[in-house]
């Protein structure tokens, strides 16, 4: 099915890591902190504590194994969606295409597509990143955010800080492109699981609204600590 395309200008940007953290720079040289950047340096103890005892049953090892493997076919699936949403073909590897099978009937539910891997800045709040696709789904504009998992998630709290992130990029988003018309309320949250039709978390705007404001919090607590370490 061919979308309905209509690609907002890109922000030109590129991506820094530096002592582990991610940073977008903008053309203009401003370094702001990445969504994900923010979250990890504000993580809540009981998630940290999680992780760690999710290490320690598993193995040093293996943790890292699992974390890599996750990591390369998420950005194989992603490249796959980004081609398939431009109108192009995409390409799957054996390893990857189970995932692409998963998110494909998503994918053709979606429509009017505005933004495909694309970094939005809110410069007020200091922040960054790169949202995965804004489009309409099911004829509602919104953000979308792709992941790859082996099992489903089976509800919004197993998502974690997922839908902080989404929020974020919806703010940033809106901030940026206000003057192009855009004004997202709801994001979609697609989980491609092999074997099974993909996970789709809809949010709603309430939803939004009472991530943002834990988003807000986050952003203040991260600028926080950064003046206190830096005095």
């Amino acid at each position: 099915m061919p979308f309905d395309i209509q690609l907002l200008p890109k922000i030109d940007a590129k991506s820094l890591r530096e002592s582990g953290k991610q940073y977008y720079v903008d053309a203009q040289g401003n370094r702001l902190p990445s969504v994900t950047t923010i979250l990890n340096a504000t993580k809540p103890q009981a998630d940290r504590d999680r992780l760690l005892n999710w290490k320690a049953r598993v193995g040093t090892e293996e943790a890292s194994r699992i974390t890599t493997a996750a990591s390369r076919r998420g950005t194989k699936t992603h490249k796959q969606i980004e081609r398939y949403l431009l109108g192009e073909n995409p390409v799957c590897s054996e390893a990857s295409l189970p995932y692409w099978e998963s998110i494909k009937p998503v994918l053709e539910k979606i429509n009017t597509i505005r933004l495909v891997e694309g970094s939005v800045f809110h410069y007020d709040l200091k922040y960054s990143g790169k949202v995965d696709c804004i489009a309409s789904y099911q004829g509602i504009p919104c953000v979308c955010e792709w992941k790859t998992a082996d099992k489903p998630k089976g509800s919004i709290e197993r998502l974690y800080e997922y839908p902080l992130q989404l929020a974020a990029y919806i703010g940033a988003a809106n901030k940026y492109y206000g003057d192009f018309g855009i004004e997202i309320n709801h994001a979609l949250l697609v989980v491609a699981i092999p074997e099974m039709v993909a996970e789709v978390f809809w949010l709603e705007s309430d939803t939004i609204k009472s991530y943002w404001q834990q988003w807000e919090a986050r952003v203040s607590e991260y600028w926080q600590r950064q003046k206190y370490w830096s005095s």
